[in-house]
């Protein structure tokens, strides 16, 4: 009974890290502090990659536009509160991403995401939208 219990734990344990072994790996091209908020959201939504910090050794290569942040003067804010509607006037943000492969450098899964939130929270809102659209790529991948 002892062996089948140690080839069984010896299966699963082999299983699982042929499991860990196919994950692609994703190398984030650096954008101005974003790659940090995309590495984050990619852990917090459990997109099943494997981010590496070595170029050489990634399947592919996540490459982000810089992130677009438009916010609303003050004085602009009060005047349309003031003569129209107030809904609508918070920052926006715009962000793409293109995942390449990085052996033949061919896109395989581009994104783009606005976003309509104040303050700092537009990029940790598009990272997490990227992050969950890629996770639904690589999953029916």
């Amino acid at each position: 009974m002892k062996k089948f219990g140690l080839i069984v734990t010896l299966l699963l344990s082999s299983v699982a890290s042929f499991a860990q072994l196919s994950r692609p790996a994703v190398y984030i091209e650096a954008q101005n502090g974003f790659e940090t908020y995309l590495a984050a959201a990619m852990s917090k939504k459990n997109v099943p990659v494997d981010v590496v910090m070595d170029r050489t050794k990634a399947t592919y290569v996540l490459k982000s536009a810089p992130v677009e942040i438009k916010t609303e003067s003050t004085g602009g804010k009060i005047a349309r509160c003031l003569f129209a509607y107030c809904a609508g006037i918070e920052d926006k943000g715009t962000v793409s991403v293109q995942l390449i492969d990085a052996t033949s450098t061919k896109m395989v899964w581009a994104y783009s995401v606005n976003k309509q939130k104040g303050g700092s929270k537009n990029q940790q809102s598009m990272a997490e939208a990227v992050a969950k659209h890629l996770k639904e790529f690589v999953e029916h991948k």
